[in-house]
């Protein structure tokens, strides 16, 4: 007779745990949204964006934040199961029908395993083409015009180049009343200020520009700068006057949106996957020692004096004359290297050639260390690249590991607990995660200022919470009251027993007395 590899038991832990872990993800990704949204919300507000943009930036940024939501949903989902079958002894019945924490476990460690490749596969293929869809939509939304909404009472310099002020406003006819324009397009010195009763502002057709109809007004211009230009002179010119009955000014004004190019971001370490990650960390790795390589062998073979290349130089009369001495010696005195050196020739240099030298030294020393500083921002520079590509690589592996970790912190954590629904789980799961996230981003910190090495920075969670996991699994596995009073202070007192039989002066009425 055919009998199934999955059995009742296995098919009642995975169906309560997978439909709580659909739950907790969803909310878990909501919250997560909200932030991600709360920090970019002034690249969305009175830009005029369309419901399709927005539709598009919130499907990116759910994308985006999925990686980080599947290890806090795996440990509320793990905490919230188990605790609800240890509250409702559904967890002791089966431990007295013979079947083993580990046996319990064991559907839900294989459905982990499986939400772990998923992580990693979305991590590695999906990840990184939402994220260059993301960013550049929003450094396009950034880059966009603010939707013309002016105010009224105070000065609007949502228009480039101009500042308006409107006292009042008709908003069912579309007119502006008292209107003070400020116009600096062409410099603050050749400002124009235009005063006006009323006024009207629309956009063109095309939406490209925007029509200023002013009424009854007047303008000043300040001449002083075109003047001086047109006749050479110094001479204070006084401004220009216009008073006009009605006057209308075009104003470029593109609210359109224009998306950037997403080539832009190709080579950046968010779109990449593992293996573009390892190939342009290998392929900048080998620039940088080739430009290490070059650049010492430039400052020990170029620029001390006495070397090779002295034909075309500012110091070639000095380093002639080194050079006729230490052939003149080395055909005189085997030992030449040892009584002939740059300092017995500087002594023997009269007080100008001295001076020469020494300024000649200064100039060399001077340009040196600018060639340092030069090497060390270049060096630098492909260390960062390095570091950055490096720290995203680990990071798709350390968020697919971390769903592992929060299973088996959460799921020996429910049993020991013994207490379902959204209370207590909620609240030691944002703990734990508060916990994982404080860990993780000072590991990524230390990582990313090279005051340690990528892999222990990244993976520093993962050590963390690591032993705690398997502290939790062994302790539920042995039905061991972790969190009971009792259990404790019968700790406390048989360490205190041990450390006083060592010493001598443990007394026996004392143990009575601890336990009663």
């Amino acid at each position: 007779m055919w009998r199934s590899p999955i059995k009742r038991l296995d098919m009642y832990v995975l169906r309560n745990f997978l439909g709580l872990f659909l739950l907790t993800l969803m909310v878990c990704i909501f919250i997560l949204l909200m932030q991600f949204v709360w920090m970019h919300v002034r690249d969305l507000v009175g830009k005029g964006v369309e419901l399709s943009v927005l539709a598009e930036f919130f499907v990116y940024a759910v994308a985006s934040v999925v990686p980080l939501a599947l290890p806090l949903a795996v440990l509320l989902a793990s905490l919230i199961a188990f605790g609800n079958l240890g509250e409702k002894f559904e967890l002791t019945a089966m431990k007295a029908a013979g079947v083993s924490l580990f046996r319990i476990m064991r559907p839900l460690v294989v459905a982990v395993l499986v939400i772990c490749g998923g992580a990693f596969y979305f991590s590695n293929h999906i990840l990184p083409v939402t994220q260059v869809k993301l960013w550049t939509l929003i450094f396009s939304l950034r880059q966009k015009s603010p939707e013309l909404d002016i105010p009224e009472g105070e000065f609007y310099d949502g228009i480039g180049g101009y500042k308006i002020y409107v006292r009042h406003k008709d908003p069912r006819r579309g007119m502006l009343y008292d209107m003070m324009i400020y116009d600096y397009t062409k410099g603050f010195r050749e400002m124009t200020v235009m005063l006006a009763d009323s006024g009207k502002i629309v956009f063109s057709d095309d939406k490209m520009y925007l029509k200023l109809h002013l009424y009854s007004g007047e303008s000043f211009e300040n001449l002083d700068r075109k003047q001086q230009r047109a006749t050479g002179t110094t001479k204070n010119i006084p401004y220009r006057r216009e008073m006009f009955a009605e006057k209308q000014i075009l104003i470029d004004f593109n609210t359109d949106l224009k998306r950037m190019d997403e080539s832009v971001l190709a080579d950046q370490h968010v779109s990449k996957n593992a293996w573009q990650l390892i190939h342009s960390i290998d392929s900048v790795h080998t620039l940088s020692v080739a430009k290490g390589t070059e650049q010492s062998t430039q400052l020990t073979d170029t620029r001390y004096l006495g070397r090779e290349r002295h034909s075309v130089d500012q110091n070639e009369e000095i380093a002639r004359a080194y050079n006729e001495r230490k052939q003149q010696a080395a055909l005189t005195e085997p030992n030449w290297q040892t009584q002939y050196n740059p300092d017995s020739l500087f002594a023997s240099f009269t007080d100008a050639q001295k001076e020469k030298a020494l300024s000649i030294a200064l100039e060399r020393a001077r340009a040196q260390r600018d060639q340092v500083d030069y090497n060390a921002v270049v060096l630098d520079d492909f260390q960062r690249y390095m570091r950055r590509h490096e720290i995203e690589l680990h990071r798709k592996f350390t968020l697919a590991f971390a769903c592992l970790i929060f299973f088996f912190i959460g799921a020996p954590l429910g049993a020991i607990i013994r207490k379902g629904g959204l209370g207590t789980p909620v609240i030691i799961s944002v703990v734990m995660f508060i916990i994982y996230y404080i860990i993780d981003n000072t590991g990524y910190k230390m990582a990313r200022e090279a005051l340690w090495p990528c892999w222990a920075g990244m993976w520093l969670s993962s050590f963390v919470l690591l032993p705690i996991g398997i502290f939790l699994t062994y302790k539920a596995a042995t039905e061991s009251a972790l969190f009971s009073p009792d259990a404790w202070v019968r700790t406390y007192y048989k360490a205190k027993k041990r450390l006083l039989v060592k010493m001598n002066k443990w007394d026996k009425t004392e143990e009575h007395a601890a336990f009663e």
